[in-house]
């Protein structure tokens, strides 16, 4: 059943209606027809699932590209590129988290450094300072 407007769908999916017409430019989101009687567009719950599948996708890292290609694969039943696009992602999240690790563990010896009662500058601060 439609009976939501574009306010209701976006409220639902917990995004603006700028972000839900950017999403049907986009085609991710489908535009319906405009009601006979109002001349309302309505929205239903399967618009409210596809809305809330793009925030969970882009939790997850995934592009808006990327998503319209999901939503293409989900329609194809293809499983395979999906599972292949899934790694990928993966693969891109363990890279950034080796290198948030390296950069917390690199903080962590400049604080520790810097805790040390040794005279001259800070490490923390002659860390960053570029060289001259």
């Amino acid at each position: 059943m439609r009976d939501m407007t574009i306010a209701g769908l976006a409220r639902e999916g917990g995004v603006g209606v700028e972000t839900v017409r950017y999403y049907q430019r986009r085609g991710l989101l489908e535009v319906p027809g405009r009601g006979l009687d109002s001349g309302v567009r309505r929205y239903g719950a399967e618009d409210v699932r596809r809305l809330r599948f793009i925030r969970s996708a882009q939790a997850a890292g995934f592009t808006l590209d990327e998503i319209a290609e999901l939503i293409r694969m989900d329609a194809a039943e293809d499983r395979e590129p999906a599972r292949a696009l899934a790694q990928s992602r993966i693969d891109a999240l363990d890279a950034k988290i080796a290198d948030l690790t390296r950069a917390r563990d690199g903080l962590q010896r400049l604080a520790r450094r810097c805790g040390e009662k040794h005279a001259g500058p800070c490490p923390i601060l002659s860390a960053f300072e570029p060289d001259v």
